[in-house]
């Protein structure tokens, strides 16, 4: 009798242990987010794929920080009295990474990338874990643009096609004065080949709708306070260039204590996770490649994390919230609410696909071109950005 008693414990048990585990999930751990889909890295690079180089790459750059995207737009919207060199000045005991502290002289760049934090978590994940992907899908688009009739030199910029390489550059048609191109990724590319990845709307305050590009008044950079150009892309090599005199004449200028960010000479840019802050990366790969051991794969930052109420990098302070005023452009998204949601990601495109554009879309193919070939920097040159 007790050995029936036992036994049908021992039942109970196990039925309640499988019962209380998922399927799937016995003997299996975590597993690892694939990689991005080319048709997913050209969605997510679409709105900024003509940015000017120089423009293209800090913008690459600072999407690896979105604490501080957050931080610095915060701080931007709190000092909307000041601009150019008082604005970096106010902003000199901020210990942003630079490439984020440079986006203050681009603030609708920067309030957009804030606004569409999911975009732009998306998009440094891309750059951190497929660097070269995400320099491809760049060419890839911006030959698109071309053959479409939507990318040629203009009064405000120049554009390069290398005769070997075949590599499209952008570049601003004045080193003195800089604009950020408006355009919507839907019509701007020609007929988009990955319907259900349609690119993602996010565009610049003061966008109008127009077949092409268009361009906004332009901001004069090349004083000692721009950090402007002082990165590049190295298109051989598929990678982001740090101009060193530059930088270094930058953060002297902008930084109570520069010589953290001083660099010896020219160089590819590295990511530095000491700025990260507390926002996890996008797979344990990713995680273990920049010292971040702990973080499990497909981890995301909680909403009071990203929005920077944790006293994150670059502030001081404890957990008490501190909100903004982001009254350009409505209101803000909160952040990362659709993070792994690819469903609702494509549904939100297509909306503002349908709101901007009538053009039709069908399901070509995307040929897929590589922009290896003789590495050409443009780390020293003027890439482009606009300021309303």
């Amino acid at each position: 009798m007790r050995k029936e008693t036992f036994l049908r414990i021992i039942l109970v048990m196990f039925l309640c242990m499988n019962l209380a585990v998922p399927p799937g999930l016995m003997g299996q751990g975590a597993k690892e987010e694939e990689p991005f889909r080319p048709e997913e890295i050209d969605q997510i690079v679409a709105p900024i794929a003509l940015y000017p180089d120089s423009l293209l790459a800090q913008v690459l750059a600072a999407s690896t920080y979105p604490l501080e995207i957050v931080q610095a737009a915060r701080f931007l919207q709190q000092n909307k009295e000041l601009k150019g060199e008082k604005l970096l000045a106010a902003s000199k005991d901020k210990d942003w990474e630079p490439s984020v502290k440079a986006m203050l002289e681009f603030p609708d760049v920067l309030l957009m990338m804030n606004e569409k934090l999911e975009w732009t978590q998306k998009l440094g994940d891309a750059f951190l874990s497929q660097q070269k992907d995400v320099m491809v899908s760049v060419q890839r688009l911006r030959q698109k643009a071309q053959e479409s009739g939507n990318l040629k030199t203009t009064k405000e910029q120049k554009v390069i096609v290398e005769e070997q390489t075949k590599v499209i550059i952008i570049e601003s048609a004045s080193p003195q004065v800089v604009y950020v191109p408006t355009y919507n990724p839907v019509v701007v590319y020609g007929v988009w080949a990955y319907p259900a990845y349609p690119p993602y709307p996010v565009y610049p305050y003061g966008y109008v709708a127009t077949a092409g590009l268009a361009f906004a008044a332009g901001v004069a950079v090349g004083a000692a306070w721009s950090g402007h150009g002082g990165w590049g892309c190295g298109w051989g090599n598929n990678e982001v260039n740090i101009n060193a005199s530059k930088q270094n004449n930058f953060t002297k200028n902008n930084y109570n204590n520069p010589q953290k960010y001083q660099a010896k000479q020219n160089q590819n840019w590295q990511h530095n996770p000491q700025n990260r802050g507390g926002a996890q990366y996008k797979n344990q790969a990713t995680a273990q490649k920049y010292g971040q051991q702990g973080s499990g794969a497909g981890a995301r930052p909680s909403t009071s994390e990203t929005r920077g109420y944790g006293g994150g990098a670059g502030e001081k302070g404890g957990g008490k919230p501190q909100t903004s005023d982001l009254s350009r452009g409505g209101g803000r998204e909160n952040a990362l609410s659709g993070s792994g949601n690819g469903g609702s990601e494509r549904a939100s495109s297509n909306r503002g696909q349908e709101s901007r554009s009538s053009a039709s879309r069908s399901s070509g193919s995307g040929a897929s071109r590589s922009s290896g070939g003789a590495s050409r920097s443009s780390g020293g040159s003027r890439g482009g950005g606009g300021r309303r």
